[in-house]
């Protein structure tokens, strides 16, 4: 039912698109304009440049409105606001231009809308992408409410966009005090009164923690007679996506899968030792690993978990640096187990740990209150975008 008011419409009726240009290698440059590819709508600073007559039509400026059709869900594809330096447009980017009589945030937010739309439905080359037709977005069906409306809206809309803007301010300023704090605590440069004057001695990994590799042994490793079980299977990516604590699972094994694979106790801390080199989580629960996970368990007397976590996690930079160039980053046990941790007593271990336990718990506040933020937001705008919820003008 169209709003009272409103007008039935598509996409193509309140827009207009336009396709950036298929830069090739051979017209790249280290030195002109900044070819604005679907990575650089990441946020990434890489860029290739072309230094010829660029048309006219290939021109970005600052607060130009872009669609990306082809990328990633939730990160570059759908509509983005330019906010880089002048540059030329690649392929799969479209510049968006409104069309008389619409407002242009409000425009933004409905292609917000409707890239979610799309997402839900389209089919990309993977899961995590999306790649579309030009058609697929014109064709769009969407309520088109009059100018004064389209007005109000983006105001509201745009008052949730501050309000998530400083809580995601304060989260990063809370997260890099952590940090400093870490840094600061596990390397003695700031002590508690209690502990002062005790030294800390150098250990090796191995002698605080048993370190184990995962299994998988089956090959094919994704012949699904191994998986549908009731055992937790971890691998890699759930271990990057956590933060503290392993935070979830993607598959489970049955029994079979788990006569070939490695199970590590509930509080081990999981390491990634393939691609993304030294990401940890601590696992709450029993967990079967692959040779790509390595399960670090914090000897009884020796080792505070918490601590030993945090000590790890320091240890990534270095971890990912000295790992051998191959085809895929990775490291092994007879590099992880020999690694020198500068270790104070335990019972300064457990108080450095509970300090930055605390500091993770007010970080995992803020970002539930964020995220509650953004999906109040999402459904606020879905509301306001269809005529279910009107606004006085």
């Amino acid at each position: 039912m169209v709003p009272d008011g409103w007008e039935l419409g598509q996409v193509s009726d309140v827009c207009r698109f336009q396709n950036g240009y298929g830069f090739t290698p051979p017209v790249w440059d280290t030195h002109g304009l900044p070819i604005i590819r679907i990575q650089n709508l990441n946020g990434s600073k890489n860029f290739n440049y072309f230094s010829g007559e660029p048309n006219p039509k290939w021109i970005v400026k600052p607060g130009q409105m872009l669609f990306a059709w082809a990328g990633t869900k939730g990160a570059s594809f759908g509509p983005t606001i330019w906010q880089g330096e002048t540059g030329v447009l690649n392929q799969h980017i479209f510049k968006v231009f409104d069309a008389d009589g619409v407002d242009h945030t409000w425009l933004y937010l409905l292609l917000r809308h409707v890239t979610d739309r799309i997402e839900t439905k389209a089919h990309g080359f993977k899961t995590t992408l999306v790649h579309v037709k030009k058609a697929d977005i014109e064709n769009q069906p969407i309520h088109i409410p009059p100018l004064p409306e389209q007005k109000k809206i983006a105001e509201i809309l745009s008052t949730w966009d501050r309000a998530i803007e400083v809580a995601e301010a304060q989260l990063d300023c809370v997260r890099i005090q952590k940090r400093a704090l870490m840094q600061q605590l596990l390397t003695g440069k700031r002590r508690f009164p209690e502990f002062a004057g005790q030294e800390w001695k150098e250990v090796r990994l191995g002698e605080l923690a048993d370190v184990e590799r995962g299994k998988f042994s089956a090959r094919p490793r994704n012949d699904p007679q191994f998986y549908g079980g009731e055992h937790p299977f971890v691998q890699t990516g759930d271990v990057s996506r956590s933060s503290l604590f392993l935070a979830s699972h993607s598959q489970t094994l049955n029994d079979l899968g788990l006569s070939v694979s490695r199970m590590f106790p509930s509080g081990t801390i999981l390491m990634t030792i393939a691609a993304n080199i030294g990401d940890v989580a601590l696992s709450k629960y029993p967990v079967a690993c692959p040779d790509s996970v390595v399960g670090i368990t914090a000897k009884s007397g020796v080792a505070d978990p918490m601590w030993l976590l945090h000590m790890l996690e320091m240890e990534k930079e270095g971890l990912d640096r000295s790992a051998p160039k191959l085809a895929q980053k990775n490291i092994n046990l007879a590099r992880l187990r020999p690694l020198p941790i500068s270790t104070p007593s335990l019972s300064e271990q457990i108080k450095i740990g509970s300090v930055l336990f605390a500091c993770e718990g007010e970080i995992d506040a803020m970002d539930k209150f964020t995220q509650k933020l953004r999906t109040e937001k999402k459904a606020l705008m879905q509301k306001l975008l269809t005529g279910k919820r009107r606004v006085t003008v």
